[in-house]
């Protein structure tokens, strides 16, 4: 059976916190702002107006990403994770296909998001999508972020 991208339910919710606190501790560390989102994704991403949606196969969830409103017209891209055991499986671009195909399908015009240098893979993945580093506010929404990235739909 082929990986299918789902929407958020709010039974995969453990899954979405599960898959990106593996990332978050092995690299770096839980951040306030990561805990309210990964604590409370319903009312902290769902209920103002973003998504969640998973690569699943068969019943394993194998990655995740979010999609946060920054105004009427740009989105952020976060807590994009795959599973442990499964990168390299062409999955993050799955994840990041879809992202960019669902943003253009409601008109928004731009992806924004926030990462470290350090994790070689998402940014080599971010750049063959044509996302662009730009400058970074300071001080920055996360204290690991050293790059500022933009896609124009």
């Amino acid at each position: 059976m082929s990986i299918r991208i789902i929407p958020f339910k709010s039974e995969l919710a453990a899954s979405f916190k599960e898959l990106n606190l593996a990332w978050l501790t092995e690299y770096f560390y839980v951040e306030p702002k990561d805990a309210d989102l990964l604590d409370k994704c319903q009312e902290m991403i769902i209920d103002q107006g973003g998504q969640i949606f998973f690569a699943a196969k068969e019943k394993i969830i194998l990655g995740c990403f979010s999609l946060l409103p920054l105004n009427s017209n740009s989105f952020e891209l976060g807590k994009m994770a795959v599973k442990t055991g499964y990168q390299g499986q062409r999955i993050g671009h799955l994840l990041l296909e879809h992202a960019i195909k669902y943003c253009k399908s409601k008109e928004i015009s731009s992806l924004v998001l926030y990462s470290n240098t350090l994790l070689q893979p998402a940014i080599h993945l971010y750049k063959k999508f044509g996302f662009e580093e730009i400058p970074m506010e300071v001080p920055p929404p996360y204290e690991r972020s050293n790059i500022k990235m933009t896609l124009i739909l």
